[in-house]
């Protein structure tokens, strides 16, 4: 396991967002990190700032408790950094360390893995809207949390991602399986139709890639509390009587929204216009989330000089 040094650019970074955290009174500075650190020099140089750091295992995390620091573990030591900011903050209004309306920042190594050079400002209420502790808690009672989890992850790197360059729209039905399907007819040819459950699952990073080669084709994913794609394709047919949506949601929310009212399921649904994420449960969204945008692609100087112009 390889420390994070807290040389002289994590200090010049850290020190930035301290000052950044103070003058806009946020709630609390979050260090991404890669390995353990400094404790001491992290708590002591935040003066007054709420301090919470996160990394991919719990072992890079030791110490940090006895230091007066709040940890997140991630464990996503593969995925990109922006999906790791949006597990950790996730990860820190489940665990009651962060409130579902706070403002963050976040310090991290946004371009090169080991070095801290990054920090943003980000307004928790953006990415996770009305969701708290307490309902993530109340979810866990019908989708296991980490099933909700991975489908989240996995909706917000479509929003995020889309496909070949073009947005994509989906929804994820979880849970509650058996009464989902009896509202669902297939809308053409199901790509997941025989295979096993363990080629089914989501647990698996090349099932969720597969999954995002085929989410362009109409329909839902129905996917079992276990985290198997039971089916694809499913248009799913609910009654929408007394749903109350926000303008400008489409055909594909107002099926999200009535079938969790219909059934116990949670629905997840990704916005093709916006890449947004909502999730819907008793008809109603519990749920906002923002996909953090690709990272900026740089692009070697073209210089083209001036035309000659001739006396």
């Amino acid at each position: 396991m390889k420390p994070q040094k807290f040389n002289k650019q994590f200090a010049t970074i850290y020190d930035l967002a301290v000052r950044l955290s103070a003058a806009a009174e946020a709630d609390a500075i979050m260090v991404v990190l890669d390995g353990p650190t400094d404790w001491a020099k992290l708590r002591e140089r935040a003066g007054t700032e709420k301090i919470l750091v996160a990394a991919d295992r719990p072992e890079e995390l030791e110490g940090a408790v006895e230091h007066g620091l709040a940890t997140v573990v991630i464990e996503k030591e593969d995925a990109p950094v922006f999906e790791k900011l949006t597990q950790a903050l996730l990860e820190s209004v489940a665990e009651e360390i962060l409130l579902p309306g706070a403002e963050v920042i976040a310090v991290y190594s946004g371009f090169e893995a080991g070095k801290i050079d990054s920090v943003s400002y980000i307004h928790l209420e953006e990415h996770l809207g009305r969701l708290t502790a307490r309902d993530l808690r109340k979810l866990e009672t019908t989708v296991p949390l980490e099933t909700l989890k991975t489908v989240l992850d996995l909706a917000l790197e479509i929003g995020r991602e889309g496909r070949e360059g073009k947005p994509v729209g989906t929804m994820f039905v979880v849970g509650d399986t058996r009464r989902v399907l009896a509202h669902c007819h297939p809308a053409g040819f199901d790509p997941v139709k025989g295979y096993n459950r363990k080629e089914r699952s989501l647990e698996d990073a090349r099932v969720r890639e597969a999954v995002k080669e085929i989410a362009p084709l109409d329909g839902a994913f129905i996917v079992s509390p276990d985290s198997t794609v039971e089916k694809s394709c499913q248009l799913v047919d609910a009654l929408h009587a007394n749903l109350t949506l926000s303008k400008g949601l489409g055909s594909r929310h107002w099926a999200g929204a009535a079938i969790s009212k219909n059934t116990s399921a949670i629905a997840v649904v990704v916005s093709e216009s916006t890449g947004t994420v909502r999730l819907f449960q008793n008809g109603e969204t519990v749920l906002r989330a923002e996909p953090f945008r690709r990272a900026m692609k740089w692009k070697d100087f073209e210089y083209e000089p001036p035309p000659t112009t001739s006396d």
